[in-house]
């Protein structure tokens, strides 16, 4: 099965994004801690070919600039995430964490009724293949602390900043009148 790939450039580091057939976003990762072609491999562990199609992204592109702009606080794309249905399950109520906020592992176990499987659901947060669309930096450990995010801790402080309203992405002065 093809999936079309584009890198999509942000203020933090690259992002390597792929959509399916249908547009329905199945992969969303930043390049940094990876490089690109470890991240294509992943993909393609997965069964996957990747073929390099940037029209066919374009739609996530569009949203990952507004967001990265301050325009954008939530994405209005299909996602199509591979997994368990427990992984699902988890990347679906990572969805309903609201832009700005933070919770933990033990409250994200509760609101997915497994109040007992916060490494359960640490590691199904860790293997969200959509990242920032399906918003796994949002959470955080129980002392507050920041715990591993897979575009590395610096990026996941960078957007917690970002979109809390303690950092802006655009240039000194843009959007100023």
């Amino acid at each position: 099965m093809n999936v079309y790939a584009d890198l999509v450039p942000s203020p933090l580091v690259d992002v390597l994004v792929a959509v399916d057939e249908d547009g329905a976003l199945q992969h969303l990762d930043f390049v940094g801690r990876h490089t690109r072609e470890e991240l294509v491999r992943r993909i393609e562990k997965k069964g996957k070919t990747v073929v390099w199609e940037p029209a066919r992204c374009a739609h996530v592109r569009t949203q990952l600039e507004e967001y990265f702009r301050g325009e954008r606080r939530g994405f209005e794309l299909e996602l199509a995430p591979e997994g368990t249905p427990f992984q699902k399950s988890v990347w679906k109520a990572l969805c309903d964490i609201p832009y700005g906020e933070t919770i933990s592992y033990g409250e994200l176990a509760r609101r997915v009724g497994s109040p007992n499987a916060s490494r359960a659901v640490g590691r199904a947060n860790g293997t969200n293949p959509i990242s920032l669309v399906v918003p796994c930096h949002r959470v955080i450990g129980a002392d507050g602390k920041l715990t591993g995010y897979g575009g590395g801790l610096p990026t996941k402080r960078a957007l917690l900043d970002f979109e809390s309203g303690q950092r802006s992405f655009l240039p000194s002065g843009a959007g100023t009148a």
